[in-house]
C-alpha cells in the first residue's frame, strides 16, 4: 500500500460506483437467465430495456466524470470538494440506477439523478479547465 495516495478518495467512490455498477450487470445477467429472457437486446420487454438502459447509462456516464474527479485530486483539489463530487456522484447514480433497473415508475428517482449526475459533471469539467488554464 502506497504511503501518500494522492487519490485515496477517488478511489473510494470508484469502489463505491463499481460495486454499483456490479449489481447493475447482474440485474441485465438475471434478466437475459430468467424464462424466456433474451440473450440478446430486450426481446422487446420493457422490463429488460430498463435493466438494459440504467446499466448502459451508468456506463455512459461514470467513468468520464470519475476520471476528471481524479484529476481534480491529483491536481491538489480540497478533499472536501473531492468528497462532495463523489458522494454526489454515487448518490446520483445509485438512484437512477434503482430509478431504471429496479422499478418502473420511479421518475422522483431517475430526476434527481440525472440532475445530480450531470451537475458533477459540470463542475468537474469546469474546474479541469480551470486548472488546466491556470497550470499553463
Amino acid at each position: 500500500m502506497m504511503e501518500n495516495n494522492m487519490v485515496a478518495v477517488t478511489q473510494l467512490y470508484a469502489g463505491l460506483l463499481a460495486i454499483w455498477f456490479l449489481v447493475l450487470s447482474i440485474r441485465v445477467i438475471m434478466g437475459r437467465a430468467g424464462k424466456g429472457g433474451p440473450s440478446l437486446g430486450d426481446g422487446g420487454d420493457s422490463s429488460m430495456l430498463r435493466r438494459i438502459r440504467g446499466h448502459s447509462n451508468f456506463a455512459e456516464y461514470v467513468p468520464i466524470t470519475i476520471l476528471l474527479i481524479g484529476l481534480l485530486e491529483l491536481s491538489g483539489q480540497a478533499k472536501w470538494v473531492i468528497h462532495a463530487l463523489g458522494s454526489m456522484l454515487f448518490v446520483g447514480r445509485v438512484m437512477h440506477g434503482y430509478a431504471l433497473a429496479f422499478s418502473s415508475q420511479n421518475v422522483f428517482g431517475r430526476s434527481v439523478g440525472i440532475v445530480l449526475t450531470l451537475v458533477v459533471l459540470g463542475i468537474a469539467s469546469v474546474l479541469c479547465l480551470y486548472m488546466g488554464v491556470v497550470g499553463l
